[in-house]
């Protein structure tokens, strides 16, 4: 086993801490779920994970010391990233209270969901940065190939991720539905998730390495 029960017991514990800490990502998480559903909310959550996926390859493998180390690669990305979410806020504050999904068949497709969870969270090189400071934390030099045990880590992670994010795609989706019914509520939540998205783009465009 690459990776020691007495290590994997304390990661786990801190995994699902930093997964419940507010953040851009289970905020998307959450603004999704309330506004297309729980099972739209799932899939958001689907591509963040994927997302976190290629992370931990990142740093098992050394690309993530790119966004550390290039100032130009780290202002790039958390550039696109931050024009995807104002085209996102763009969107929702276009859209009119009916526009918001409330059956099945008219939210936006899953595969469509699924690829914005990626996109926020590749295009966040922070998580790429966390991930870097924080697996290493946990890797043991007699716990044999580093790459192995980053690996191991990060999908550990990615195991208290879904468990945290799945419970808020699932509360904030249940409740969604509920206030779709009103029309008025209905743009409240697209006026409030168009805030949250510039926000989020703001946070990100000025963040530092």
């Amino acid at each position: 086993m690459p990776v020691s029960l007495e290590i994997l017991l304390p990661f786990f514990t801190a995994s699902l801490l930093l997964a419940l800490a507010p953040g851009p990502d289970n905020i998307f998480v959450l603004t999704q779920s309330a506004l297309h559903g729980r099972i739209a909310g799932l899939m958001v959550m689907a591509g963040l994970c994927t997302g976190l996926i290629g992370h931990s390859a990142a740093v098992a493998f050394g690309a993530a010391v790119i966004f550390q180390t290039s100032a130009t690669a780290f202002s790039l990305l958390k550039c696109i990233g931050g024009a995807y979410l104002i085209w996102l806020a763009i969107q929702a504050f276009r859209a009119s209270g009916t526009d918001v999904p409330i059956h099945q068949e008219n939210r936006p497709g899953l595969f469509r969901l699924y690829c914005r969870g990626i996109i926020m969270n590749v295009t966040n090189p922070k998580v790429a940065i966390f991930f870097l400071a924080f697996l290493p934390q946990f890797v043991s030099p007699a716990g044999g190939s580093v790459s192995s045990q980053i690996l191991v880590l990060g999908l550990l992670f990615i195991l208290a991720t879904l468990l945290v994010f799945g419970s808020i795609a699932l509360t904030a989706g249940t409740l969604g539905q509920w206030m779709n019914r009103s029309e008025r509520i209905q743009k409240t939540l697209n006026r409030l998730a168009g805030t949250v998205f510039i926000g989020l783009a703001l946070m990100l465009v000025r963040s530092e390495r």
